[in-house]
């Protein structure tokens, strides 16, 4: 029991950090399983951890998610910016694509490739902001970054980011924008899972109450001190991240 614990308490923390962070969940889920041998790990494992992290940035974001007279053209947009995203994604899921690309080398190129490209992007004005600047136009180019983030390795957050930095947004609102289009991923992810789900022998337990608080707690965390972090400082940090986790992938793949 005490085992099963540490492993969901990992596997939170996994998620519930690494999905809103600019360094991809999906990549530090799949080296982490290429190391240990989860016995905890399922769909219903996988599904629970996800949807702690999308109550948690509903919860975060509850007053511009819920303010629809205020809010109603943001909505809009971030449902119009999610779409791409969700088309490719089921192509790629429901034909089975998605497992060619879920490999240690194309995490290894990914990693380091789109860390460069984050610092690039980190270099550019911080004159837009949601409010006066966010439109159709802006919205569908991140949206179209965010098909990338299917790639293990690219990160979601951190392609949004880089897309909307590139257009010039500011720091903050560039992660609010992230953030945002995070809702409508997970709960594709989520629906995605529980779809599967069905097709299994499900077996409800207390460690997918477990995996659901601490995922939220982790990630409700991540995305407040976040959202404080790149209100002060450069992404920096988590390019040079990257660039050391890339090297020594590659250094470990190919010598």
């Amino acid at each position: 029991m005490f085992q099963d614990f540490i492993e969901i308490l990992i596997l939170s923390a996994i998620q519930g950090i690494s999905e809103f962070l600019p360094i991809s969940s999906s990549a530090h889920l799949i080296l982490i399983s290429n190391f240990y041998d989860f016995k905890t790990s399922s769909l219903l494992i996988d599904i629970s951890l996800h949807l702690g992290s999308l109550f948690a940035i509903v919860f975060y974001f509850k007053k511009d998610l819920f303010d629809l007279k205020n809010n109603k053209r943001l909505l809009g947009l971030i449902i119009v910016g999610s779409i791409p995203l969700m088309i490719f994604g089921y192509i790629l899921h429901t034909s089975n694509l998605i497992y060619f690309v879920r490999n240690v080398e194309i995490i290894a190129w990914t990693t380091l490739f789109f860390g460069l490209i984050l610092y690039f992007s980190d270099q550019g004005k911080t004159e837009k902001n949601i409010s006066k600047n966010l439109n159709l136009k802006s919205i569908i180019f991140i949206g179209i970054f965010q098909i990338l983030a299917l790639i293990p390795g690219v990160s979601r957050a951190g392609i949004t980011i880089t897309a909307a930095r590139f257009l010039n947004f500011n720091r903050v609102d560039s992660t609010k924008i992230s953030f945002l289009l995070s809702i409508p991923a997970l709960i594709g992810a989520s629906s995605l899972g529980i779809t599967n789900a069905f097709k299994e022998t499900l077996e409800i337990s207390y460690l997918l109450i477990i995996a659901i608080v601490l995922s939220f707690l982790f990630s409700f965390i991540t995305v407040k001190y976040f959202l404080k972090y790149v209100n002060n400082f450069s992404l920096n940090i988590f390019v040079i991240y990257r660039v050391f986790l890339g090297i020594i992938l590659l250094l470990i793949i190919y010598f």
